[in-house]
């Protein structure tokens, strides 16, 4: 990795260790690619690890036509989760942690088998989840005003921030994944809605997709590993006193998180 890369892997740890925003890498290395980004993103992942903090799952993103689109890519990225980043179901969140928090509701995957790439099936997947559950990533950027390209948000751990885990686990013989509907409240008011197929068709297929990624940076998934799946919906601004609430229906059951 080269000093620029490097670089940015440190500007973006001060960034979260002081609440400062920073600008784009790609404002100041037009020419990164996604490559390189990952490279950022790994050697930031590296020094948590160092620091004491242990790889708790993945997350991924841009699993939505829409939000493709809006960044101009044709597949999604993906981040690691730490387990300095769960917050328990109703928990609070300081404001003091996040710079500029957003709210999304997706389908966690519990994994009691390893995947490994590169021909990961949505079969693969089904017969290596432990369970299922409802949850919420809060994202966050690193960057100043959300004003980021792909290599931009896959350079600083594709945004993200924290994870909230619901109560009720799941076999996926017991529910399909793509006719799973969620609800997002926000102060108790109702706020936008979305299904398992709204996620490549399927969260299933989403992890298949991250499995077979991996292997291309000579990484699995691994057995105990939470895996959140992508959005079911836009993600909402949080603020200050805001509570979210994700209402899965009746077998999934509901997750929360406060902010303070």
């Amino acid at each position: 990795m080269n000093v620029s890369l490097t670089e940015w892997s440190a500007r973006f740890l001060k960034a979260e260790k002081t609440g400062i925003a920073v600008s784009a890498p790609t404002s100041e290395i037009p020419d990164l690619d996604v490559e390189d980004a990952y490279q950022i993103q790994l050697e930031t992942i590296r020094r948590k690890i160092q620091s004491g903090l242990e790889v708790s799952g993945k997350k991924i993103g841009l699993t939505s036509k829409a939000m493709q689109e809006v960044l101009g890519v044709n597949e999604p990225d993906y981040g690691h989760l730490l387990d300095g980043m769960k917050i328990e179901n109703n928990g609070c969140v300081s404001s003091l942690r996040l710079i500029q928090p957003k709210v999304e509701a997706e389908v966690a995957f519990i994994l009691k088998k390893d995947l490994h790439g590169p021909n990961i099936t949505v079969e693969n997947v089904i017969e290596a989840t432990d369970y299922v559950v409802a949850s919420i990533e809060v994202v966050d950027s690193r960057v100043m005003d959300w004003k980021i390209k792909l290599p931009d948000t896959v350079a600083d751990n594709a945004s993200s921030g924290l994870y909230i885990l619901g109560d009720r686990k799941i076999q996926l013989s017991d529910i399909n994944l793509p006719t799973i509907r969620m609800s997002l409240y926000k102060n108790g008011e109702f706020i936008n809605q979305g299904t398992g197929e709204a996620v490549l068709g399927n969260p299933a297929t989403c992890v298949a997709w991250l499995a077979n990624k991996l292997h291309g940076f000579k990484g699995s998934l691994k057995a105990g590993e939470v895996i959140l799946s992508g959005a079911l919906s836009a993600a909402i601004e949080a603020k200050p006193g805001d509570r979210f609430s994700a209402d899965f229906g009746e077998k999934l059951g509901k997750v929360s998180v406060n902010f303070e």
